[in-house]
């Protein structure tokens, strides 16, 4: 399986650090903070949330897929249940189905225990340009 998450710059901006990955599955987690990444209404910028999850879910899917292919988001439905505040909050991303082109991933975010957002998505599949 070839590394993922913490290897782009994306990832290490945000502070996104990789718990476990593995079998279809990952957990990421980011430590939440004020400065860094509230909104002006108090909470955690939703694109936080979204992020983490996006990349959770590819993590989860790229964990099962040989190093020739390759994935990219196609769509998500993203659900905000409560605000995000300070603290760790942790993404649990699982492939729910694989076709040959289309994978079906599920995520869950969490926050002091509690759900805090949900998401599904749609990946596509292909072929890694050649050279990669």
């Amino acid at each position: 399986m070839r590394p993922f998450g913490q290897e782009f710059e994306f990832a290490r901006m945000l502070g996104f650090q990789m718990v476990k990955r593995g079998d279809g599955r990952c957990r990421m987690a980011i430590d939440v903070e004020r400065g860094r990444h509230f909104n002006p209404q108090g909470v955690a910028h939703g694109g936080v949330a979204y992020s983490l999850a996006d990349t959770a879910m590819g993590g989860a899917l790229t964990s099962e897929l040989p190093d020739h292919l390759w994935c990219a988001t196609l769509e998500i439905k993203f659900n905000y249940h409560v605000g995000v505040g300070e603290g760790l909050l942790t993404c649990d991303a699982s492939v729910l189905h694989r076709g040959k082109r289309i994978a079906n991933i599920d995520a869950r975010l969490f926050q002091h225990d509690r759900l805090v957002a949900s998401a599904n998505g749609n990946f596509a599949i292909f072929a890694a340009p050649l050279g990669q």
